[in-house]
């Protein structure tokens, strides 16, 4: 319980120092790791029950090589690639508008800096060391956070396509 409690206390005072926007880029961490969790739990098992019915339900069929055939095939492919792909676009988006956000947070953490330049002078250093901090924390977080997304999102997107061949290769069209 003790390690919690210090725990929240380092996160508060990391974005007390990086300003709000480093709530802007934890929220986007938050509903980018939330998307991609459900992503690989959809992939991991909810999906192979999809592709076994599919699978099933081509292999029923009396007939395989009409014309008739290939439409239904591929309309089955074409449901299930849709549900492979459900919410990757949002995941990839996520994922570039954490740096720009961090961006925002040194926009916001420079315009501090000036303000303090403007109203104190520029002989003091330590007035100025506050919005610095502003300005590089959150561009930081930002980048992390996209970091952290480009590998899982990456590898999310390799096995929706790997997916989608093998449920292609398993309805053969003779």
């Amino acid at each position: 319980m003790l390690y919690l409690i210090g725990l929240w206390e380092s996160v508060r005072d990391f974005i007390a120092t990086g300003g709000f926007v480093l709530y802007f880029v934890a929220a986007a961490l938050l509903i980018m790791w939330a998307l991609m969790i459900e992503r690989w739990y959809f992939l991991s098992l909810e999906y192979p029950k999809l592709r076994d019915s599919i699978i099933s339900n081509w292999e029923a069929r009396l007939d395989t090589t009409s014309w008739s055939a290939h439409r239904i095939r591929d309309a089955w492919v074409s449901e299930a690639s849709e549900k492979l792909n459900a919410r990757m676009l949002i995941i990839k988006t996520l994922v570039a508008m954490c740096p720009l956000i961090g961006l925002l947070g040194t926009v916001t953490g420079m315009i501090a800096v000036f303000d303090t330049m403007a109203t104190q002078g520029t002989g003091n250093p330590r007035l100025m060391a506050a919005g610095i901090s502003m300005a590089t924390i959150p561009t930081m977080a930002g980048m992390v956070a996209a970091l952290s997304g480009i590998f899982f999102s990456t590898r999310l997107e390799t096995r929706v396509k790997v997916a989608k061949e093998k449920l292609v290769d398993s309805l053969p069209h003779h």
